[in-house]
């Protein structure tokens, strides 16, 4: 069984997300936060393999929740939840140490398969999410073709981010590509624009 937690703030969403996947016959759900600072002096005490985090939370963001419990729960598995296409939001999440990107409104059984996903060695992301993400990431390399010192994407980073807008896994990419889920990891990380690293 594989143990998860829901961080959402919208009282009905948040109820019916927990109630779908505790019928689940291979999710376990620990329980829900409703807000980031609920879930950081809660979910370190659960044994979580993955957090379903929703990006705009009152208070603190997903995304500042996700870079506090990152090191507290090296274990965990940090999927976010939003209902905004933001590719502010999308980058500023993957360098928290998300590993999934999925727009709402979402089901408990799309939940159950990122869930699987993720433990797998994957990255759910929705196709939009993905395609996004190959856009910004083509108008920052473009950008920089005036500077001699910062290279465009190379045929390898190229063939990564097409794979990950077909929908393979970050462990597919890596046997197909002969190259460790690790750098596959770096490259998305690496190349995201600047101004979106922390």
């Amino acid at each position: 069984m594989l143990r998860v937690a829901i961080v959402e703030d919208q009282a009905a969403l948040r109820e019916s997300l927990v109630e779908c996947l505790q019928n689940s016959r291979v999710i376990q759900c620990l329980g829900a936060c409703a807000s980031a600072e609920e879930a950081v002096v809660t979910l370190p005490q659960w044994q979580v393999d993955v957090v379903f985090m929703d990006v705009n939370l009152p208070g603190d963001s997903g995304v500042r929740c996700v870079q506090q419990l990152a090191p507290m729960m090296p274990h965990t598995i940090f999927v976010m939840l939003t209902a905004y296409d933001d590719a502010d939001a999308v980058f500023q999440s993957l360098q928290a140490g998300a590993c999934g990107y999925l727009l709402k409104p979402v089901r408990a059984k799309h939940l159950e398969e990122a869930a699987r996903e993720v433990v797998a060695g994957g990255s759910p992301m929705s196709a939009k999410i993905a395609r996004m993400v190959v856009q910004s990431f083509n108008k920052t390399a473009a950008a920089r073709e005036k500077t001699p010192a910062e290279a465009t994407l190379t045929a390898r980073e190229k063939s990564i981010l097409d794979a990950l807008v077909a929908g393979y896994l970050y462990k597919e990419i890596s046997d197909q590509l002969q190259i460790s889920e690790h750098t596959v990891h770096f490259h998305i990380r690496n190349h995201a624009p600047k101004q979106w690293r922390r």
